[in-house]
């Protein structure tokens, strides 16, 4: 079936799962999880399941690679096999390669590399369950990751996807939504320091609709930004990590 044929959202403006057209789906955030990691947390976004692990600073391997004024910031953006409905080959694909370096672009401006000259920084994101939106979801875990490894950031990066089905702009797609759907605007943003830190585009957009689906994904963002600070007050001063919920939709 073409892009656009299927039916993803209704005449009320609900989409298939019942979410209105600038609804998210459930998000859960936990931070330090993995005990072997110098920082580490995982997402539930919809059905997404990501964890995300950093190590270091450490020391570089092979030394060729060793920035004498900075850091080495590394990223390896890994889909599980059983993570999609058909077994994937294990081996890194082009498109995990591409999300691998998009993320290290996307959180290297947080990161204060200078800091740490000499040293390398790994991130490591293992997609489990992959339903859309993953590459904003594990750029969201990783950099809580980050933080809870006590990397000198000067800022959280948070991403949220945006883009249109059946021509009209929604927040946060699924899986069938960027499958059948018009469009994908993956964003992530430094939010308290107002910046953009990754912006793709997928599909073609008028200049109402491109602003509008932007201006939405920094919107979003934004709630994903205070979800993320409260994962962080729940990892080290006891606070609770809320989840998100979507509303019944009235039949």
């Amino acid at each position: 079936m073409a892009k656009g044929e299927t039916k993803l959202i209704d005449e009320k403006g609900n989409r298939r799962d019942g979410r209105k057209w600038d609804q998210l789906r459930p998000i859960k955030l936990q931070v330090g999880l993995v005990k072997n990691a110098d920082g580490s947390a995982y997402i539930e976004w919809g059905k997404n399941k990501i964890m995300a692990a950093v190590y270091g600073p450490k020391e570089v391997h092979p030394k060729h690679q060793v920035l004498a004024d900075r850091a080495l910031l590394r990223c390896r953006y890994h889909m599980a096999p059983f993570s999609v409905d058909e077994r994937k080959n294990p081996a890194p694909s082009r498109r995990e390669i591409e999300i691998s370096k998009v993320m290290r672009e996307a959180l290297e401006p947080a990161v204060v590399v200078g800091d740490y000259p000499r040293t390398a920084i790994e991130v490591w994101v293992e997609v489990l369950q992959s339903d859309g939106g993953s590459r904003v979801a594990g750029i969201t875990a990783a950099s809580l990751a980050l933080a809870d490894a006590g990397i000198n950031m000067r800022d959280l990066v948070v991403g949220c996807s945006c883009g249109m089905i059946n021509g009209q702009v929604v927040a946060d797609l699924d899986d069938t939504e960027d499958k059948e759907g018009d469009g994908d605007m993956p964003v992530a943003i430094l939010p308290n320091l107002g910046l953009v830190s990754l912006l793709q585009v997928d599909g073609v957009y008028s200049r109402e609709k491109f602003q509008k689906a932007f201006e939405l994904a920094i919107q979003k963002g934004k709630e994903v930004y205070g979800m993320q600070r409260e994962a962080l007050n729940a990892r080290f001063f006891g606070g609770e990590a809320k989840v998100t919920q979507v509303e019944e939709v009235a039949e």
